[in-house]
């Protein structure tokens, strides 16, 4: 099954007080430095792959440069990794590569950069289409940014552009949120992201909303219920405009779901490179060749090993000077009811929902008996509903996900010994 690659770029040209991500604002100076000790891991991917029990197939058809803020550098810094990626592996013609970016960054070179690298699909940070609103979190674009960078863009070539909006910024309302989700509607953008604001202690406005305080606009911000509420909107207004929502989060005009993304929630193999990148790999044992003894009934069923249970993960340093020191990666163990546990609280952000027929194919029919009492009493609480094999969140379910997905890491579900 083809690889997935993604490419962390932890820079910013500001901090966004909402930003719960390993990021932050940097001298250019750091640049470079960064950009050599990414293009010295790649060639080394086989090695690390090795090293940690897994396995990589040379063939690649999604690459995604994320952050951060990848455009922050230059045109020449860029290519630089892509061409590092193209050495190591062999990309598919027709791969999906995006690149995220800032609102305002996309200068010409860097246009022209990313279009020498094949860059296909661009994933703008937008977030508020209200300049206030924008403004209120430490974006430094305006409206016109947007609607000048996505004019630039399709001028160049580059019509596959995701716009993300978030739902529940400080100062934001009814009127607000429906004017955002408008002009995005008129964008005539093929995919949109659509977040409700994270509340934790990993972001500046998540501690000062957690301590009741001020700064940052955290006294202005909608309270859940409005947030909620936010959210329901912008899955009927972006249905009614033909991008229909195939994942908590996302929405698409047909044939234009993230392909990268899709691979996360289905389990397939993906290899992270830079601060903070995981990786999720087929294992690999000596003596024991996966692919020989499971490959033809897995693809049989759609899946690729990593959904069957033969998986390892693995994540970079999370902190900027660590990860270009060489600080040593971090195996997580993947045991065979974690990656049952996966295979729910994945599959079911998709609207498609998961198959319990394909499932028991994998993981023996007991852990579908072990789960009946779970499913029935999510599907009681309106929470998700069951057609036959295919469960699928309901739209309250949606809403409440975390509490569906936690039902299924409760303590006892285990898969057929």
């Amino acid at each position: 099954m083809p690889l997935g690659i993604y490419i962390s770029v932890p820079f910013c040209r500001t901090k966004c007080s909402y930003c719960n991500f390993a990021s932050d604002v940097f001298s250019r100076v750091v640049f470079e430095r960064y950009v050599d000790r990414v293009c010295a891991d790649i060639p080394n991917a086989p090695g690390i792959a090795a090293e940690m029990g897994g396995r990589i197939e040379r063939e690649v058809d999604s690459i995604y440069l994320g952050g951060g803020t990848p455009t922050v550098l230059e045109a020449g810094q860029l290519q630089r990794i892509f061409a590092a990626v193209g050495g190591q592996f062999n990309v598919r013609a027709d791969a999906e590569i995006t690149v995220e970016c800032a609102p305002g960054t996309l200068s010409s070179n860097v246009i022209e950069g990313l279009l020498a690298s094949g860059v296909n699909r661009v994933s703008l940070g937008v977030q508020s289409f209200v300049d206030a609103e924008a403004a209120a979190v430490g974006r430094l674009h305006k409206r016109s940014t947007v609607l000048d960078d996505i004019a630039r863009l399709r001028a160049a070539g580059i019509a596959n552009i995701n716009v993300d909006l978030i739902a529940g910024l400080p100062h934001q309302t009814a009127e607000s949120w429906l004017q955002s989700l408008t002009d995005t509607i008129a964008t005539a953008v093929p995919h949109v992201s659509v977040y409700m604001l994270e509340v934790d202690e990993d972001s500046r406005l998540g501690r000062e909303l957690i301590a009741g305080g001020t700064r940052y606009h955290a006294h202005f911000v909608p309270d859940e219920d409005a947030t909620a509420d936010f959210y329901v909107a912008a899955c009927e207004q972006l249905e009614s405009a033909g991008i229909a929502q195939y994942e908590i989060s996302n929405f698409a005009r047909a044939g234009f779901e993230s392909r990268h993304n899709l691979k996360y929630w289905t389990r397939q193999p993906y290899l992270g490179f830079g601060v903070d990148a995981h990786s999720m790999l087929e294992a690999s044992w000596e003596g024991h060749d996966l692919s020989r003894a499971d490959g033809a009934k897995n693809k049989e069923q759609g899946f690729s090993l990593c959904g069957s249970g033969n998986a390892v993960r693995f994540a970079t340093a999370d902190a900027l000077e660590k990860y270009v020191a060489g600080s040593p990666l971090k195996q997580t163990a993947v045991s065979p009811a974690a990656v049952l546990e996966e295979t729910f609280f994945l599959g079911l952000r998709l609207n498609r929902g998961v198959d319990l027929r394909t499932i028991a194919a994998s993981f023996g029919q007991q852990a579908i008996e072990n789960l009946h009492p779970v499913i029935a009493e999510l599907v009681a609480d309106d929470l998700l509903q069951q057609s036959g094999d295919c469960l699928r969140l309901t739209s309250r379910g949606r809403l409440l996900s975390n509490e569906v997905f936690q039902a299924f890491l409760a303590p006892g579900l285990s898969t057929q010994a």
